[in-house]
């Protein structure tokens, strides 16, 4: 499925702001960078709607808002069923002549608590029934707005408040829930992994969400300075990392057939690019305990883990 839409970096420059200036996140938010670049390939008129959560807060502090769309705060574990709400109603105004627009994007926002764990029950229903709209999970792999606790999301070895690194314990004992696959065994039409770092890449595959018949899931890295402990600079640096070191791949699956997207491609023809997983843990204070002698052996797991996950994914794609 090849998106006709073709774009320039002077197109994205020149469109107005969705997300407009004056919101209230955090100096060098991944999910405020997230929600621009996604929003940079609507095309025409949008609905959005917002689980609970980070970008919600600071983007609607009554009675302010950073919007320029309609856009729908909705509880923590129910967004996917707002939009499938939104999207019959469109249906159904249209049926019945009263809207005036050939078609209305539906985008859906949340985070990893509402995705992975609280809100997985109405994204599961939503795409069983097939509602036509765009799911964005912009995953900071923890609850970030309620005090940084552990999620579906987080991964194995991080430090959260409710997974502390001690003595005995080296973080959070658990692994990373594999969502996107689990949406692409839903049987949906599109699904898709992407970083901020590969602008264009991300932006390419928002598209594709939107212009799908049927639902569609984008999962998009996102970090969270605060909760993961990096200074501020680093945010799109620590997503390229991510990208280059396989512990987040980028990757589409259209009617369940996988393929990984050019950056992770360029890995998987020439190994040796492959970067590894520590260099990535160690500019994050969530895993600097990970560096002390009685758990550096958790590094080693880790990287088994990603190496693991990669060659499963190689597999997917026809490329091992």
């Amino acid at each position: 499925m090849a998106s006709k839409w073709k774009f320039t970096t002077k197109d994205l420059a020149e469109k107005p702001e969705i997300l407009m200036s004056g919101h209230r996140a955090c100096a060098g938010c991944g999910p405020a960078i997230v929600y621009r670049q996604i929003l940079k390939a609507t095309r025409g008129p949008i609905i959005a709607t917002n689980a609970t959560g980070c970008m919600e807060v600071v983007s609607t502090i009554y009675p302010y808002t950073a919007w320029s769309i309609p856009f729908i705060h909705t509880a923590f574990e129910n967004v996917a069923a707002n939009a499938a709400g939104i999207e019959t109603a469109l249906k159904a105004l249209k049926k019945k002549g009263q809207l005036k627009y050939d078609h209305v994007d539906v985008i859906a926002f949340a985070g990893d608590g509402g995705t992975y764990d609280i809100g997985i029950q109405a994204l599961s229903g939503a795409a069983e029934r097939g509602h036509d709209f765009l799911y964005v999970l912009y995953d900071n792999e923890a609850y970030m707005n309620t005090g940084i606790q552990r999620s579906g999301g987080t991964p194995h070895g991080a430090w959260t408040t409710t997974s502390p690194a001690g003595r005995v314990i080296p973080g959070k004992p658990e692994y990373k829930k594999p969502i996107a696959d689990i949406m692409v065994a839903h049987g949906i039409p599109y699904v898709a992994a992407a970083s901020p770092a590969h602008w264009r890449d991300l932006i390419t595959k928002a598209r594709k969400g939107l212009e799908v018949n049927g639902p569609a899931f984008l999962h998009v890295i996102a970090p969270c300075p605060r909760g993961w402990r990096y200074d501020t600079s680093k945010t799109i640096e620590i997503t390229r990392l991510a990208v280059d070191t396989c512990v987040f791949p980028l990757w589409e699956a259209i009617d369940g057939e996988y393929a990984l997207s050019a950056p992770s491609k360029v890995i998987a023809l020439k190994p040796e690019r492959k970067i590894p997983v520590k260099d990535y843990l160690k500019v994050q204070g969530r895993f600097r305990h990970l560096f002390t002698p009685e758990f550096e052996h958790v590094i080693d797991e880790i990287q088994q883990i990603i190496d693991r996950r990669w060659k499963r994914l190689l597999k997917k794609c026809d490329m091992a």
